[in-house]
């Protein structure tokens, strides 16, 4: 094995290269720097994954969740580049505390990127296995709401998907890199992952699937437009997307652009999808007591079946999605009418699900409405005046209309505007309905 040290190469992201400096392999925090006791930690942004409404199926649990917050750890835990070795057999650094990131090249040549500790950011990683090193661990979400399961279904998300590195100084910067560390606290790079040498002499690739960032035009509020998908490599540099999720070829350097998250953010793993909120950005949301008060709110006008005369009304959460309530509001998705439950207008000659309005004659799916709980989703705190189709889940106009138009990666190369709540891809002219109700008649 031949190793030629060179402590001036590393990550080719040039804010890494300008804190290389010889340093031992473990730095803690500075005094006082950190938290004390009783006080709350500082938030860097909570991640939430699409598709769940504020709660796994089977229950939040550990690091098995659908929404974590990421929080400044007591010691600092972020790694930052420091010396690249060129070697001729394709085997990782043995010391299994030194992180690096392995290239293959050849099966004669590998480069290797030794990592050494950084006292300024705290480092979290996400994917899908189970070990201590991932601090959230994300499964695939099946289109329509919850996790794919049982043994036939093959996850398309990395075991180490990606890693968040923050700034544990003020203004609390979050930067997002493919790849995570393995138990050995290595990256490795096989032969046919995309890869390659940068001009300068560097190191760089992506990952099998990829992990693709798409950060929205204006923010995330009420005057939000979706972004352009870009690809993240390794390093944290922006690319162009790939003709295909798994191509060999890269796409083109977007040097205008950088991968730090942004509120709104998203984080595609190839499988699922990561929406990241800052802390400022979640004081514009509303909260789970707005959202409260608002179902109170609309039960409380009294709003009535224009058939049936029934008075309808949302079902309290703490119930959970089971079975509609018998008061429980439903929609035709096609017009907005709300109407109670009835088994009339069935139009079976133009699908299973086809109903036909009493009121309009309109002819489209029939579905009981559902209220959006998980808050970080929302744009603004507005009432809950309309529903995405054709799946029923309620939240305000701004909300509907920002997610209605946000296509969203699904396989290989194939993109679909889908419910932040459930995971449905939409359907219909605009993926969502203004919903029209019928006040009391007293």
């Amino acid at each position: 094995m031949v190793l030629e040290g060179n402590p001036e190469v590393g990550s080719p992201r040039t804010s890494d290269l300008q804190h290389l400096e010889n340093q031992g392999s473990c730095v803690l925090s500075s005094p006082g720097e950190d938290a004390q006791p009783g006080e709350e930690p500082i938030k860097y942004g909570e991640l939430i994954v699409l598709g769940y409404n504020g709660c796994l199926a089977s229950g939040d649990k550990g690091r098995r969740r659908s929404r974590l917050a990421l929080s400044r750890r007591p010691h600092a835990n972020g790694v930052k580049p420091d010396v690249m070795h060129h070697i001729s057999t394709p085997l990782a650094l043995s010391n299994r505390g030194q992180h690096s990131i392995s290239y293959t090249l050849s099966r004669s040549h590998s480069v290797i990127v030794e990592y050494t500790h950084d006292s300024d950011t705290d480092m979290f990683q996400i994917g899908r296995s189970t070990e201590n090193m991932i601090d959230f661990v994300v499964t695939d979400t099946s289109p329509g709401g919850g996790a794919a399961e049982g043994p036939s279904a093959q996850s398309t998300i990395s075991r180490y998907a990606c890693r968040i590195l923050c700034d544990r100084r003020p203004p609390y910067t979050s930067r997002i890199y493919a790849a995570g560390f393995d138990a050995s606290s290595n990256i490795f790079l096989g032969e046919r992952a995309a890869k390659w040498r940068t001009p300068d002499g560097l190191m760089d690739g992506l990952t099998t699937n990829g992990v693709l960032v798409m950060h929205p035009a204006g923010g995330f509020s009420e005057d939000s437009a979706p972004g352009v998908w870009r690809e993240i490599s390794v390093c944290g540099n922006v690319y162009t997307l790939r003709d295909s999720r798994s191509a060999q070829q890269r796409g083109k350097l977007v040097v205008n652009e950088s991968n730090v998250l942004q509120d709104g953010s998203l984080i595609d793993l190839c499988g699922a999808t990561l929406l990241w909120r800052t802390p400022a950005g979640l004081l514009r949301a509303p909260t789970l007591k707005q959202l409260e008060a608002q179902r109170q709110e609309a039960n409380a006008a009294r709003p009535q079946c224009p058939v049936g005369l029934s008075t309808l009304a949302f079902p309290s959460p703490a119930r959970g999605r089971t079975a509609p309530d018998k008061q429980q509001p439903w929609v035709y998705v096609r017009c907005g009418h709300v109407h109670g439950y009835h088994g009339w207008g069935c139009r079976r000659e133009r699908g299973p699900q086809q109903r036909e309005c009493p009121l309009c004659r309109l002819v489209g799916p029939y579905v009981p409405l559902w209220l959006g709980q998980e808050a970080g989703l929302c744009l603004d705190p507005g009432p809950p005046s309309h529903a995405f189709a054709p799946c029923g889940h309620v939240c305000s106009e701004k909300t509907a209309r920002y997610w209605a138009q946000t296509p969203l990666p699904h396989g290989t190369h194939a993109f679909h505007a889908a419910c932040p709540f459930c995971g449905a891809w939409l359907t219909g002219e605009h993926g969502c309905v203004r919903l029209i109700f019928q006040g009391p008649l007293d």
